[in-house]
């Protein structure tokens, strides 16, 4: 639907509306107030990009874009699922703007299934008395509960109400299964830097922007794009809170400046007074000064302000100050939760001990649990590293305990030591495959009798049984080890750890190979 990477169009058809602090009429003041981030939303699906796997011509999104209220053909109600700023609430009110339509919204963080009802009802109104169809667009849907999602059903089926749908966990596990198959549901990609950057660059000039009041600093721009973490609308937020306090700074760059040039003026009174003497002996004598139109075309053009119809730079400094900090996309119960944590075990079974701190900082700075953290920590090391180097266990164990005993932040600290050892130990996940191996068999019915010899013998009754009978003791053979079957005579011979050659395991499985000669000779 485009030509290049530009996620929003300049042209758009409030580009007479001004940005903040431009003068206008009073028609154009209220729209003026709305967020930088509200006024550079597209109104069209042309406007929209970086998500152009979604608006290419016959996408069923474009469809439904383009569908007027008598179509039977084309998409129907959609989820959009992505990460926050990439244009789920964009879309949905482009879908609102095709002709025929009434445009609803609810955030499922406030409203009920009383207000659903209510939706739905107004919807069949709409269509039975005047043919137009309701958008009902439905913010944060993952919050809704079973019951509410439950009231949707029948007008999503029978299409009284075409529902848009946003949500930013995995919908596979947040929204119901009946929904969701009368659903389309639609993936929306993080926006790339490039697209961050054209955003920025077009909302500076533009009308519905900043109206080319602003430059933005070549520095600023880069450093907006790198903590904006590819979200449209918190580049926007820190673009307008950045340009505030520039024109801050500017305006009082310029009240110094105004009250150093009065002193100044006042100190060259006195010099003055000569000259304005022998402009005065000129003048008795009818003598026309030859620098006296010099002089009043200079003072023509000092009545305009040196700064007038300059841009004000938006430096990195003012972009650092307005947004303090990077904001982590991180949710304790959604879906960056579970990738972090993924990314941080997966980090360390592949012993790349820097992308395992990297992944321990987020989940640190995000504010998660240090005790979660902790217990993935010990699962790794017997999971992961296993028999390889038993000394790996401990230390998470050792490290576990101590956060729970000091807490954070110094509790980061036996967390950065455990994870550098995990990292960067030998890997075997041996012993736990050699477990769920015994397991299925069990599972599968191949446990078969204790052997008689194993039996306990310790109650009355149990040598007449013959339990016990013919057991070796393995401290009275040689090497501490008794030559005698210990598997069930169905499992006769079965072996379930198959050491690796990895770290400590090299020498394990050369100590196996004996174990099993002195078992089996």
């Amino acid at each position: 639907m485009t030509n290049g990477p530009d996620l929003f169009s300049s042209d758009g058809p409030d580009q007479g509306l001004p940005g903040p602090g431009v003068g206008g009429s009073s028609a154009d003041s209220g729209r003026a107030l709305d967020p930088l981030a509200v006024r550079m939303r597209p109104r069209t699906i042309a406007e929209v990009v970086g998500q152009d796997h979604l608006t290419f011509p016959g996408s069923p999104l474009v469809q439904l874009v383009e569908a007027s209220g008598g179509d039977r053909a084309g998409a129907s109600s959609v989820i959009l699922w992505g990460p926050p700023g990439v244009g789920k609430t964009t879309l949905a009110h482009v879908i609102s703007h095709a002709p025929g339509r009434t445009f609803v919204e609810l955030s499922a963080i406030t409203a009920g299934v009383k207000d659903v009802r209510q939706v739905i009802e107004n919807a069949r109104r709409e269509r039975d008395m005047y043919q137009r169809t309701t958008v009902l667009f439905l913010d944060e849907i993952h919050r809704f509960s079973k019951a509410q999602q439950d009231a949707l059903l029948p007008a999503v089926e029978n299409r009284l109400v075409v529902l848009v749908a946003a949500t930013t966990e995995n919908p596979s596990f947040s929204v119901i299964s009946p929904l969701l198959s009368r659903s389309l549901l639609l993936t929306l990609r993080p926006l790339d830097d490039a697209a961050i950057a054209d955003l920025l660059d077009r909302a500076v000039v533009s009308e519905r922007g900043l109206a080319g009041q602003f430059e933005l600093e070549p520095a600023a721009k880069d450093f907006i794009v790198r903590i904006a973490g590819a979200d449209a609308r918190r580049s926007l937020t820190i673009l307008e809170a950045g340009a505030g306090i520039a024109a801050a700074q500017a305006e009082f760059a310029e009240a110094v400046a105004s009250d150093d040039s009065a002193v100044d003026s006042d100190d060259d009174t006195d010099a003055d007074d000569d000259t304005d003497a022998d402009d005065d002996d000129v003048a008795d004598e009818g003598i026309e000064d030859p620098t006296e139109s010099e002089d009043s075309a200079d003072t023509d053009d000092s009545e305009a302000s040196p700064a007038e119809g300059t841009a004000i730079l938006i430096t990195e400094a003012a972009c650092a100050e307005a947004s303090s900090e990077t904001v982590l996309r991180y949710d304790k119960n959604g879906d960056q939760h579970y990738d972090v944590v993924s990314a941080f075990i997966k980090s360390i079974r592949g012993s790349d001990v820097d992308a395992a701190l990297h992944y321990l900082a987020r989940m640190i700075v995000a504010g998660e649990d240090p005790r979660f953290i902790a217990r993935r920590v010990v699962i790794s090391a017997a999971e992961d590293i296993g028999m390889a180097d038993p000394q790996a266990l401990p230390i998470a164990v050792a490290a576990s305990t101590a956060v729970q005993n000091i807490g954070m932040p110094e509790g980061r600290i036996p967390l950065a030591e455990a994870v550098t050892y995990l990292a960067m130990a030998p890997k075997s996940n041996a012993s736990y495959r050699a477990l769920d191996a015994a397991i299925a068999d069990v599972k599968n019915g191949f446990s078969g009798q204790v052997p008689t010899h194993l039996r306990d013998a310790h109650y009355p009754g149990a040598k007449e049984l013959g339990h016990g009978e013919g057991y070796k003791y393995s401290h009275d053979h040689p090497h501490g080890v008794a030559a005698q079957e210990y598997l069930p005579e169905t499992l006769r011979g079965k072996r379930y750890y198959e050491p690796t050659g990895n770290g400590m395991e090299r020498s394990l499985g050369e100590r196996l190979e004996m174990l099993q000669r002195l078992l089996r000779p």
